[in-house]
């Protein structure tokens, strides 16, 4: 039986909207979540004697636990940037390691959509936490 274990966690970097250059926010994540699918269309004919299937549109999804922080180029400021924006880019690996293998695919979410952000999240003895979910775009792989 495969299994993997993940001692280091995933790395992530959002670009897009009003900020000037990507931003690594690979050190305030906490956990990051793909989800992939797409439409299921029938194609299932008169002549068939079962029923068919073809893929129609992606439906992509990557959500963030990220530690919040204030300041240029932190949590806040960097989803601040991106809220309501739909050219949003994100680049991510399910591994710390900086080389992209089959092992280690580095996955690009082009052209998503941010529609919320909770930028104050506080609650007393705990550290502040933002929970966000990037929708839409197109989703590639890279092994290479």
């Amino acid at each position: 039986m495969a299994t993997t274990t993940i001692l280091s966690g995933a790395t992530c970097t959002i670009a897009g909207g009003t900020l000037g250059a990507a931003v690594d926010v690979s050190d305030q994540l906490q956990s990051l979540v793909l989800t992939q699918a797409v439409d299921e269309l029938e194609k299932t004919s008169l002549a068939d004697s079962a029923r068919y299937y073809v893929a129609g549109l992606q439906t992509n999804e990557v959500t963030l636990s990220l530690y919040n922080s204030f300041g240029a180029g932190e949590i806040e400021a960097t989803l601040a940037a991106v809220i309501g924006k739909s050219d949003i880019v994100l680049v991510f690996t399910g591994t710390t390691s900086s080389t992209e293998s089959a092992s280690n695919p580095e996955y690009t979410l082009t052209n998503c959509f941010l529609a919320s952000t909770t930028p104050i999240n506080s609650q007393y003895g705990e550290l502040s936490m933002v929970e966000v979910t990037f929708r839409g775009g197109t989703l590639a792989r890279d092994i290479t």
